[in-house]
């Protein structure tokens, strides 16, 4: 697996609630919800490659 860092994120509460919601509706974790967010506004504003993902790193979609 890919290694992962770490780092402080500072968000509003009522977003940290809402992102919290939907990660719950998705059947992910919070820390997974944000990471697959941050990865498909990547690849749709085509800032990344297809799949934002390092070599190896399964998918979550």
């Amino acid at each position: 697996m890919a290694e992962r860092k770490s780092f402080l994120l500072r968000v509003d509460q009522d977003l940290l609630l809402h992102l919290q919601r939907w990660a719950d509706d998705d059947l992910r974790s919070l820390n997974g919800q944000i990471e697959f967010l941050l990865r498909k506004t990547l690849r749709d504003s085509g800032r990344a490659k297809t799949d934002a993902r390092p070599e190896g790193e399964k998918s979550e979609e």
